[in-house]
């Protein structure tokens, strides 16, 4: 099993969907987290160690970790999806799928 975890801003819309296709599912576990401070859960050392591979929306959730944690040799995805989708919106999940389609 590797360890999944996904990272937004507020931790409402992107990352919890992308957590929802990993529901259930056979080899992975998935978490998410928001980088700011109203984030629903927000980002931590402790989620950073747990993860194998971290996907963040955008670069500047990619910079913000990178400043804020110790991430040693973890990879690091951009999945560069911006802020213009609701939660489990089909789109996004679309745009999830399609990015995401070597780990589901």
């Amino acid at each position: 099993m590797s360890n999944l975890l996904f990272i937004c801003s507020k931790n409402q819309w992107r990352s919890p969907t992308a957590e929802l296709l990993f529901k259930n599912h056979a080899i992975h576990n998935a978490r998410s987290a928001g980088t700011s401070d109203k984030a629903r859960i927000k980002v931590n050392q402790r989620t950073i160690d747990w993860a194998d591979v971290i996907f963040v929306m955008e670069y500047k959730h990619r910079d913000i970790i990178k400043q804020q944690f110790t991430i040693g040799n973890k990879k690091i995805v951009v999945l560069n999806i911006e802020d213009n989708y609701q939660f489990a919106d089909p789109e996004l999940l679309e745009i999830l799928t399609q990015s995401l389609n070597n780990y589901l």
